[in-house]
């Protein structure tokens, strides 16, 4: 997938009852249609990040990691380092980042779209990722292993993960993947 086949699929998603996501949708665009580089890690101030909620199996539990720079429980994610292929950068850092081989992609559509702020650290400046998240499942019985970003990973149910102090975009996937899985069953 190429930046222009991503537009399309930007425009194309269904977003009617999701506000939110359709001011990051038009942010999105208005990036890619601005900045040539926004797809590297050095695009201020803003740029694209790929991002996957991993549940399991049976699509009962997520998998977490408390990311350590950060110090909080995030899905997994990262840059897209110049690969404009946002899905197979939240493939691939989901990989990395949980230890899990075989991840199978949910959807190929976006699930969820999400903005938002990173503080100022070392010769970075503020800015903005563009978080485009999917899911992902894993394997029956698949065996996480902690990388060196995260300082633990754990799967949670979404109950669990409402007592967590998750930021609003975290909390609205869990809320989105609960009524999807509350349909399933």
């Amino acid at each position: 997938m190429d930046r222009h086949d991503f537009r399309a699929q930007l425009v194309a998603l269904d977003l009617t009852e999701r506000a939110v996501e359709q001011t990051a949708r038009a942010k999105m665009i208005e990036l890619l249609e601005s900045c040539e580089r926004c797809f590297t890690r050095s695009a201020f101030p803003a740029h694209f990040t790929g991002s996957a909620l991993v549940v399991n199996a049976e699509g009962s539990r997520a998998l977490l990691h408390h990311h350590r720079k950060l110090d909080r429980w995030l899905q997994f994610g990262g840059h897209c380092d110049g690969d404009e292929d946002v899905l197979r950068v939240a493939c691939r850092e989901a990989q990395e980042e949980s230890g899990i081989d075989g991840l199978l992609v949910a959807s190929a559509r976006p699930f969820d779209l999400d903005l938002h702020e990173i503080p100022a650290h070392g010769v970075e400046p503020r800015h903005w990722h563009y978080d485009v998240r999917y899911v992902l499942i894993a394997p029956e019985n698949a065996v996480s292993c902690t990388s060196l970003e995260s300082k633990e990973l754990r799967w949670f149910t979404p109950d669990e993960m409402e007592q967590l102090p998750l930021d609003a975009g975290l909390q609205r996937m869990v809320g989105k993947w609960r009524r999807l899985h509350a349909r399933r069953s």
